[in-house]
């Protein structure tokens, strides 16, 4: 499967899809909306990133309790429940003189939850397309991702002038049971990947023989660590420019989407081993020039060219279902997203805690060099592996 027309010509792939775009649009559109809630409400710039990101820091709790349920749960009913949750949850948020404590309790408990999100999702779509289909599916998505934080953000800042930031978190909640219908309406039935009862007991026996394969744990602390610590970089763009954080955040999801096109659709497969290290390395090293405080028109661009770096997580997702029996695959991408979306939160902690004793941008600079230091030091476990079969030989 090379073409975009070959792909949305396989059965269920649109509604999934429009499922995920819609649900990605939420998010954009409450992140927001609640940073700018929060931050107006307190002025501190580490509760306004841990609004935005800190949920992620609970998805490792997801991750070691429910997470076997990705394979476990029916696709389309999980998807579908989950839409309607964060939908009804988002608009508690707009509850007009909620404190912040209560706000925070609503967002950790959604983090708990949000865990099967990427297990569920990218499990359905690995079964929905094959194999070598599999990278320039989860490009698409992730492009509708970027789409949709482009037009989230532009959106999201117009709505919060128009309507008042709780306003914004009520199309938000709309966003989200949209998503919902879409997953009950549009995807067909269809059994769980797995056998078996979900249970903590059983998703800690998965997580460790996921995790005891070497050449996965290279690859997933790629995949965490370095994306985690420039997500920490974004979550002081609310601080960084009060006024303009919509527009770097805009250019944030440009730059990810021209990334996730090039990779997903052009780099020919011998090219994609070659171009890995150097993604890496861009993802974080524009993100220095923060120390030196540019200017709006400058940061843009900054942000613009880090963010086609994101693309190299294309790349390490494809290798690590190379290295994943399919029985398991929801549960390591699962694993993957949870390990990702909590190292964002530690991120977002760890930047917000700089920038309380410092400033922003030093905070970003400081992040940048941290997570450039991490990608080198794991660059050569991800390059060395082992064979797929010797690695479902040892799941048989």
């Amino acid at each position: 499967m090379h073409t975009y027309r070959e792909l949305f010509r396989q059965p269920e792939f649109t509604p999934l899809f429009l499922t995920v775009s819609m649900k990605s649009a939420a998010q954009t559109v409450a992140g927001l909306a609640l940073g700018i809630l929060i931050y107006a409400s307190t002025g501190s710039p580490l509760l306004s990133s841990l609004a935005m990101f800190g949920p992620s820091l609970v998805q490792l709790v997801g991750a070691s309790t429910l997470l076997s349920a990705a394979d476990r749960l029916p696709p389309r009913a999980a998807l579908a429940g989950m839409g309607l949750l964060f939908g009804l949850a988002t608009a508690v948020q707009a509850i007009p003189g909620l404190p912040v404590g209560a706000s925070f309790a609503v967002l950790l408990t959604l983090g708990v939850f949000a865990s099967l999100g990427g297990g569920v999702t990218y499990g359905l779509l690995n079964e929905i397309l094959v194999r070598d289909g599999f990278l320039i599916g989860r490009s698409v998505l992730n492009m509708s991702n970027g789409a949709m934080q482009i037009c989230g953000f532009a959106a999201g800042g117009l709505l919060v002038n128009l309507m008042s930031p709780r306003g914004a978190l009520l199309v938000a909640a709309a966003l989200y049971l949209g998503s919902a219908a879409c997953a009950r309406f549009g995807l067909t039935r269809r059994p769980p990947r797995a056998g078996g009862r979900a249970s903590v007991g059983e998703t800690w026996r998965t997580n460790a023989l996921l995790w005891s394969s070497k050449p996965r744990r290279y690859v997933y602390l790629m995949l965490c660590v370095p994306n985690g610590l420039i997500v920490g970089c974004e979550s002081l763009f609310v601080p960084y420019e009060p006024g303009q954080a919509g527009l770097l955040f805009a250019f944030a999801a440009w730059g990810m989407l021209i990334g996730d096109t090039v990779v997903g659709r052009f780099v020919p497969p011998g090219w994609r081993a070659g171009s890995g290290p150097g993604l890496r390395l861009l993802l974080a090293a524009p993100y220095l020039v923060f120390f030196l405080h540019p200017s709006l028109p400058v940061a843009l661009v900054v942000v613009l060219v880090a963010s086609v770096g994101f693309s190299a997580t294309l790349l390490l997702q494809e290798r690590l279902m190379a290295l994943t029996p399919d029985d398991l695959s929801g549960h390591a991408l699962g694993l993957h997203t949870s390990g990702m979306l909590a190292m964002q939160g530690v991120g977002a902690a760890l930047a917000g805690g700089i920038a309380q004793l410092t400033s922003p941008g030093v905070a970003m600079g400081v992040l940048a060099v941290a997570s450039v230091t991490v990608t080198l030091g794991l660059e050569r476990g991800v390059r060395v592996g082992v064979p797929v079969g010797v690695v479902r030989a040892r799941r048989g």
